[in-house]
């Protein structure tokens, strides 16, 4: 039993590059295998990431987020505004023993970098 997050986006395209880029993501599964895709997962080290091409209310407020646990928070960071997404600070220590940056993906989802100290 787990937990998979899917996202849906109207730009499956650019939202799949920037968690290529940023995480090292790869695509292990697509549906349907050929033509006009609705539905792809992304493998990021053990976990998995769904992305659903459909239109989407992307001025709605999130009301979840991603994080993801990066060996370098800081290494990571310079790596999301290329990749098309929005670095909403820098990076900080919390006090519970995590090194956190927050971020957006292109479409606007919140996403946390987070770095284990």
């Amino acid at each position: 039993m787990g937990i998979q997050p899917i996202i849906i986006t109207p730009d499956l395209p650019a939202v799949q590059a920037f968690y290529e880029q940023v995480f090292g993501a790869t695509e292990v599964f697509r549906y349907p295998e050929q033509g006009e895709v609705f539905y792809k997962a992304l493998r990021i080290d053990e976990s998995e990431l769904g992305l659903v091409a459909e239109d989407a209310d992307l001025s709605a407020t999130p009301r979840i987020a991603l994080d993801i646990a990066v060996a370098d928070v800081d290494a990571v960071l310079p790596l999301v505004e290329p990749a098309g997404g929005r670095v909403r600070g820098p990076a900080n220590d919390m006090p519970w023993g995590r090194r956190v940056a927050h971020v957006f993906d292109p479409d606007g989802n919140p996403v946390n970098l987070t770095q284990q100290l």
